[in-house]
């Protein structure tokens, strides 16, 4: 049995990891053993607690503790973390997802330590360098001993970088593993979509049952942390429920509600004047799934979301100049707004007068972590 030490830490991750850990349980619980380390990233029960209860993922065997902080601060504290826990564990292999501070600290533990790393969701760019996820995702990559990539694209941009697709397996950090695998976030979507119409009854608790809603989230500090661009985004919202008399639904990141409370938008005088706009707390994912099926549209400058919607068969305004799902503009179910107002507009009046779209099988067929998990078990057993 080979022992693999996931690192997680922010919402996104904790949900990714249910595929995998799911997926150990069911067909690999003699060949693998995972150990669950939680950096804190995300700490109270909304963004963390409720994901690990509702998704049935193994409670995280440490926690760390780290909370919020400036990026270096943050980071710093993770690294020292995960370092001590991987020399007490010592792992053949450290799991990562995703983007963010706590990929970033797992990445450089990992490599110091000479413990090869896996990134799952690797490849992905929005060749935005100001982006912070978007360091996050480059530096991880290139420590990476084995690279899934769920997308064809991501798996085109590691080529350009100068991953070498025909590489022979033992794997090591100069001789990584590439494969386009797809995502494990389909794989959720899949399993969990009918569970969420049982067990979520959040639709009843907004009076939304059977009606055509807007969904929105935002969290990005690019939009956050900008008083103005937040702003336009709400305004803008609120003026397109009021002339089309369509409810809006807004589960509030606590980065938002953060911002709201310290920063001068008047968009939310208008918001509150507004009986169809409705804010309520961070949805739980199931929660998300349920809002997100029965929409009509959805507005985010989530890349999760993004996806979600695609597996779901709805459009999606991206309130963001950029993605790193690329093909879902290509194919014309998702449109980049940023924080534009006509765009914004422009995209929603295109969407609602478009009678039909493709979705297309960018994502693979819904078993991403069983082919991750032939493959760690290959190159580490």
């Amino acid at each position: 049995m080979i022992k693999i030490l996931t690192v997680i830490g922010a919402r996104p991750q904790i949900i990714k990891s249910s595929a995998l850990n799911r997926g150990i349980k069911n067909s690999y619980s003699k060949d693998i053993q995972e150990v669950i380390l939680h950096t804190g990233q995300h700490y109270d029960d909304a963004m963390s607690d409720i994901f690990f209860r509702e998704m049935g993922i193994s409670q995280p065997d440490y926690n760390l503790n780290t909370g919020s902080g400036t990026h270096g601060k943050q980071t710093a504290l993770m690294i020292e973390g995960i370092e001590k826990v991987a020399l007490i564990e010592k792992p053949a292999a450290i799991i990562v997802y995703g983007d963010t501070n706590s990929t970033l600290a797992a990445a450089i533990a990992a490599t110091k330590l000479k413990i090869p790393l896996v990134h799952i969701e690797a490849g992905l760019r929005s060749f935005n360098k100001t982006m912070p996820e978007e360091i996050n995702r480059i530096v991880c990559d290139h420590c990476s001993t084995l690279l899934f990539t769920p997308t064809q694209s991501g798996y085109n941009n590691l080529i350009k970088e100068g991953f070498n697709p025909n590489k022979e397996s033992p794997f090591t950090i100069n001789n990584p593993g590439v494969f386009h695998c797809g995502d494990v976030m389909y794989d959720n979507t899949l399993y969990f979509s009918e569970v969420s119409e049982t067990t979520s009854g959040i639709l009843d608790k907004a009076g939304l049952n059977n009606k055509e809603f807007l969904l929105v989230t935002i969290h990005r500090d690019s939009n956050t942390d900008a008083p103005e661009r937040l702003n336009t985004i709400l305004e803008t919202i609120n003026e397109i429920s009021i002339s089309e008399q369509i409810p809006v639904v807004f589960p509030m990141h606590p980065r938002t509600t953060a911002s709201l409370n310290t920063g001068n938008h008047p968009a939310m005088k208008h918001i509150k004047d507004n009986p169809l706009f409705k804010i309520i707390p961070p949805a739980s994912f199931l929660e998300m799934i349920l809002l997100e099926k029965r929409c009509s549209m959805v507005l985010t400058d989530s890349g999760g979301v993004q996806k979600e919607a695609f597996f779901l068969h709805k459009p999606c305004i991206v309130l963001r100049p950029e993605t790193e799902w690329t093909e879902l503009v290509d194919c014309g179910n998702s449109i980049l707004a940023g924080a534009n107002g006509d765009l914004i507009k422009k995209a929603y009046q295109t969407f609602k007068g478009k009678k039909k779209s493709s979705y297309p099988k960018f994502y693979g067929d819904g078993n991403a972590a069983g082919f991750i998990c032939k493959e760690i078990l290959s190159n580490f057993k």
